[in-house]
């Protein structure tokens, strides 16, 4: 008979520190079920689940709770020793994709002293860690992360991190170290406001902005400004911060050399618009790489409103051509 292999040996001493699926449902009470066919546990009716949801002190620090234990296993010789390897078998890491996505966004509502601690533990042997593959590859328009083999680094760093995820007080403990390079751009290209401002994090855009040598317009992926990067998300609040500093050039072109008026023009955004052209450091007549301008593709895209705004406006001019005329 063939001897048991060290990762079978492993995998067998791991399950016996895990009781049996009746044992787990025999201490419930009857509470939960298991279904089977989709590999889930879940309550056996939703209007427990509105009760319980009724008595959040039943739970305690439940998010900081789900953000040590994510970051605990992230920390993990298990994990680390797949961050090392050209192909990792991750089908015998099911919590790593979890914990990879959502460590943080528990940490963001949670943040406990512990959970400072691991992150910045996470943090210290960070660029070549696999949860940052895992991460990457989830946000959207960077798909093109496919897959975990990597023949060079991430280049993105703690910072880069806690700003997608938008925790304040590590973010600034990270700047206040002054560690990390505010300005520095990962594989990607995006900075870590541009992270923060893509998705609506206030709170680290402006602790990012407060830091002597910020370049608020430094663009990232595919050229875009964290200002139309804020636009393209329908983050209000953060364009606003954006647009109320006096270093921020509204006009700096982004993909394919549009303005973010050119896109509030093409989306038919009035109330956008209307704020653009209320200050004169913005050129309501910028064209982008093919000579359309704001005018001519607000027309195009049949929105009146914004066609009135701009016309309204006596520096614009109605005779551009673009290149497909």
């Amino acid at each position: 008979m063939p001897r048991p292999s060290s990762r079978d040996r492993v995998a067998e001493s791991q399950s016996r520190k895990f009781p049996s699926i009746p044992t787990l449902l025999a201490c419930c009470q009857g509470f939960f079920e298991v279904d089977k066919e989709a590999s889930t546990i879940r309550l056996i009716h939703f209007t427990l689940q509105e009760y319980l949801r009724a008595l959040p002190e039943f739970f305690g620090a439940a998010h900081s709770t789900i953000a040590e234990t994510c970051l605990s296993y992230l920390n993990s010789q298990q994990v680390k020793a797949l961050s090392n390897s050209p192909s990792p078998d991750l089908q015998s890491t099911p919590f790593l994709k979890y914990s990879s996505l959502y460590w943080g966004m528990h940490a963001k509502r949670e943040l406990s002293d512990c959970v400072k601690l691991l992150a910045l533990k996470l943090f210290d042997d960070f660029q070549n860690h696999l949860s940052i593959g895992i991460l990457l590859e989830a946000q959207e328009s960077h798909s093109y992360f496919s897959g975990f083999e990597r023949n060079e680094p991430y280049l993105f760093s703690g910072l880069h991190c806690a700003s997608l995820f938008g925790i304040d007080e590590i973010v600034a403990g990270l700047v206040e170290a002054e560690d990390y390079d505010v300005n520095q751009k990962d594989s990607s290209g995006n900075t870590p406001l541009v992270w923060a401002a893509s998705n609506g994090h206030e709170g680290v855009v402006k602790i990012l902005l407060g830091r002597d040598g910020v370049n608020p317009d430094e663009p990232g992926l595919l050229d875009q400004t964290p200002l139309i990067c804020a636009f393209e998300k329908e983050h209000e609040g953060v364009m606003k911060i954006l647009l109320g500093r006096d270093d921020v050039n509204p006009n700096k072109p982004g993909f394919l050399g549009q303005t973010l008026l050119y896109r509030a023009a093409v989306n038919g955004d009035e109330g956008v618009v209307k704020i653009l052209l209320g200050r004169d450091d913005v050129n309501p007549d910028q064209p982008d790489w093919f000579n359309q301008t704001p005018l001519s593709c607000a027309a195009e895209n049949g929105h009146e409103g914004v066609v009135k705004m701009l016309l309204g406006r006596r520096d614009v001019s109605t005779n551009e051509q673009d290149i497909s005329d």
